[in-house]
């Protein structure tokens, strides 16, 4: 038997149990229960404690489409990434969602899976979702002039930004550090034949920064020469495609180091030449890459790696969107750039050389304004 007293009230559409319901309920006012489930901490604890035991007791959920309509403000961020395969990515959500939480934001993702019209669609469901703000790592690193109408009626940031943005806050790798860093990496164990595997260069701006910084590394050292393998993706099929050609070409022509552009490339190249040929890492030949996604750990021969630091940039850049939504019209876009760090392993160090992975730490930067 039901209690009268306690029983809910069914005065909402379909029997539902409203705010009212839940105000008659504790013998408060309508704000009051507002305030309780958007600003519990201006209400006097007896009272809140009395609102959420009647929002208990009669099973009161909240309309948060309705209440997103009457506030004209969403708590959810739509965040849109390029390759969920790609732990770089992940990363970022984990960044992204961990400072949104601390805010009482939540987050939703959408995977554009390296698709520019899954991009745009994802980009269009959060525009009508009418979300608080936009988190984007486009393709090529900045979002098309196409689908600039749909950054524009709140606040976007850009993560993994190709170049300087005027209209956006953004958060960058510096990504001709990363190139240097790789290369410098090999040179310093005295390989002097390179290769830089990886692109197509023409339509990613980090990759052809990546390879800049890999050149001018090169240019330092006499005697050592930098050669270019183009690639159609940066996924394992391309590397496995430089494997193979470098298999072809034969042992006289074999470069004694790799630079991959990412390490999924790095991957396919490992397979190729461990699978293929009697080459030996880095015996024969020492290998390189970009990213630290955790298949490079994980390969059969573990991947010497500069590490970009996604969770960093995530976490980042959920920061520049909340300053952006405080601050309203006063607010100035900030560019961020997050310098990378390298881990050596077994595919340049050998494997007596090679950090156990537990003991494995990869320093966070500090961001630096460009």
């Amino acid at each position: 038997m039901v209690n009268a007293a306690s029983a809910p009230t069914a005065s909402g559409k379909n029997g539902s149990v409203t705010m009212l319901d839940v105000a008659h309920h504790a013998g408060v006012a309508i704000g009051t229960v507002s305030n309780v489930l958007n600003h519990p901490d201006g209400v006097t604890p007896s009272i809140r404690d009395r609102v959420i035991a009647s929002i208990d007791e009669l099973g009161f959920v909240r309309n948060r489409t309705a209440s997103k309509l009457a506030a004209g403000v969403s708590n959810t961020v739509g965040v849109v990434l390029a390759d969920l395969d790609n732990s770089y990515f992940t990363d970022m959500v984990r960044g992204a969602e961990g400072a949104a939480s601390k805010a009482g934001k939540f987050v939703v993702v959408g995977n554009s899976d390296i698709d520019m019209s899954k991009q745009r669609s994802y980009l269009n469901y959060f525009d009508e979702e009418q979300v608080s703000g936009i988190l984007v790592a486009p393709l090529g690193g900045v979002i098309p002039p196409t689908d600039r109408h749909l950054a524009i009626r709140r606040p976007v940031v850009i993560l993994d930004a190709a170049r300087q943005q005027h209209a956006h806050c953004a958060v960058s790798t510096n990504n001709v550090a990363a190139g240097r860093m790789a290369a410098e990496h090999l040179l310093g164990l005295g390989r002097r034949r390179l290769i830089f595997a990886g692109g197509p260069i023409t339509r990613s701006r980090a990759l052809a920064d990546r390879l800049q910084g890999a050149k001018d590394a090169v240019a330092e050292v006499a005697g050592a020469t930098l050669e270019h393998i183009p690639t159609d993706e940066v996924q394992i099929e391309g590397g496995r495609q430089v494997g193979s050609l470098l298999i072809e070409r034969g042992a006289d022509t074999l470069p004694d180091g790799i630079v991959a552009a990412a390490d999924l490339l790095a991957l396919g190249i490992v397979q190729v030449l461990t699978s293929s040929s009697p080459y030996r890492f880095p015996d024969d030949v020492a290998l390189v890459a970009c990213d630290d996604n955790r298949s490079a750990y994980d390969s059969i021969v573990p991947i010497s790696t500069v590490d970009l630091p996604g969770r960093e940039m995530g976490s980042v850049g959920m920061r520049l969107l909340l300053e952006e939504l405080t601050d309203g019209d006063a607010h100035e876009h900030e560019h961020v750039t997050l310098d990378p760090t390298l881990t050596a392993r077994e595919s340049t160090l050998g494997r007596s050389r090679t950090p156990a992975r537990e003991d494995e730490q990869s320093p966070i930067p500090h961001p630096v304004d460009a």
